[in-house]
């Protein structure tokens, strides 16, 4: 006999009992999009690897160890998803969707990355992700992060905050990037494999080391405040007025780098302590040099990402909303009772309240162990068709958690119109 198949390490399912929370957060956070304008674009799980080497950086943690990345039978290497912000500038670029007018996106899509499995990080994992592209001023990054708090509060996700810093223009960058690898090669002997690695390749990720060793260090390190332009000063200053005058509150990180080479001026993250070390739910910033890398005109671009399975499961672990019955009417029936009449009689239910959420008893059952079923089901209604109702032309109602209410009979019409209200 064979073994049983099983999925993939690193990958889930999500099943019945949980679905429900992915589809009421999705619901909210699209709400919130559409609220401010902002709409769906879609693009491909498989990309050309070119794209994300160019995008997202050959020395980076996601390229150089992370992709899932392989040849067709023509020889040309592809990989699957790691991040969106790459193929959405792909996407608009080859659709000619930024020629003219500024754009504000969103996808809610899966990602893939290869790397070990832990509590808050799979190799499948979903982001719901904005990119904005044709907007300069430091308006639009506050309107995504006023957005994103607007998220946090209609989830009803509390214990959360905002860390923001500023990287500068793509310049000051470079000039902090100097001087901060005069600063670690002068301590290369405390340095561990992975900083030594990236010394001369992205000194900035050093600063996101989560080696306790390097702590003392990474704190004594020159600060990218020091280096940057009075244009840049003004653009994070600006930032952080809307956001006081807004009443949004955050803490500048001067330690916040993002991970990824197309980054410039305002970055930001939101932090959780419920989900332990992955505690990140939210992050982004600017990137206003990526069209341009990729072959577009000079365009000012920024977004975000959202982890989804981290929300879900910081939903989950707080008991943070309860589950709504997928049933509001059980449709019982008598095992005399045609199956023709009693699937005619539902759909024509359905057709009237097209809202109403009606499972139909399939197959031969007692009413002893249809009761049981609606019961599980969490409906509150049962509509009950026998033998008699048939005759009489009517339908038997009964309530399921209201004794008061008890059972009683309805006209076609007086059934519709009383569960219209439900």
């Amino acid at each position: 006999m064979s073994s049983k198949i099983t999925r993939l390490r690193g990958m889930y399912d999500v099943t019945p009992d949980q679905v429900w929370v992915w589809q009421k957060l999705e619901h909210i956070v699209t709400s919130v999009l559409n609220q401010y304008g902002y709409q769906e674009i879609r693009f491909p799980i498989l990309e050309k690897t070119a794209l994300f080497h160019s995008a997202i950086g050959e020395v980076t943690d996601v390229v150089e160890k992370e992709m899932f990345t392989f040849e067709t039978r023509k020889g040309e290497s592809i990989s699957m998803r790691p991040e969106g912000t790459a193929s959405t500038v792909r996407a608009v670029l080859q659709n000619g969707l930024i020629f003219n007018d500024p754009q504000k996106l969103w996808y809610n899509c899966p990602m893939f990355r290869y790397e070990k499995p832990q509590k808050g990080r799979n190799r499948q994992f979903s982001q719901v992700g904005v990119e904005v592209f044709g907007f300069d001023g430091p308006d639009v990054d506050a309107e995504l992060l006023l957005m994103t708090k607007k998220m946090w509060d209609r989830l009803g996700i509390k214990n959360v905050r905002l860390e923001i810093n500023t990287l500068g223009t793509a310049e000051c960058r470079a000039a902090y990037r100097d001087v901060l690898i005069a600063y670690f090669e002068k301590h290369a002997d405390i340095l561990d494999a992975d900083a030594k690695k990236r010394l001369h390749t992205n000194p900035l990720r050093i600063l996101d080391s989560k080696n306790p060793a390097l702590r003392a260090l990474i704190a004594d390190a020159p600060m990218i405040k020091d280096y940057l332009s009075d244009a840049s000063q003004q653009h994070f200053q600006q930032l952080c007025e809307i956001l006081d005058d807004c009443g949004l509150v955050y803490e500048i990180n001067p330690k916040l780098v993002r991970g990824l080479d197309y980054y410039t001026h305002n970055v930001f993250e939101w932090i959780t302590d419920d989900l332990g070390a992955q505690g990140t739910i939210c992050a982004g910033g600017r990137y206003d040099r990526l069209v341009e890398m990729q072959g577009g005109k000079p365009t000012a671009a920024t977004g975000f990402a959202m982890g989804v399975d981290r929300l879900v499961e910081l939903i989950l672990d707080h008991d943070l909303w309860q589950n709504e019955p997928q049933t509001q009417v059980f449709l019982i029936r008598d095992k005399q009772v045609p199956d023709a009449k009693v699937i005619a009689m539902s759909e024509q239910i359905r057709n009237e309240l097209p809202e109403l959420k009606m499972t139909v008893n399939m197959g031969q059952a007692s009413f002893k162990s249809q009761f049981k079923k609606a019961d599980k089901s969490g409906a509150q209604f049962a509509i009950i068709i026998g033998e008699e109702e048939m005759n009489q032309g009517v339908f038997s109602l009964k309530a399921l958690h209201d004794r008061d209410f008890g059972q009683k009979q309805f006209t076609f019409a007086e059934l519709v119109e009383f569960l219209h209200q439900l």
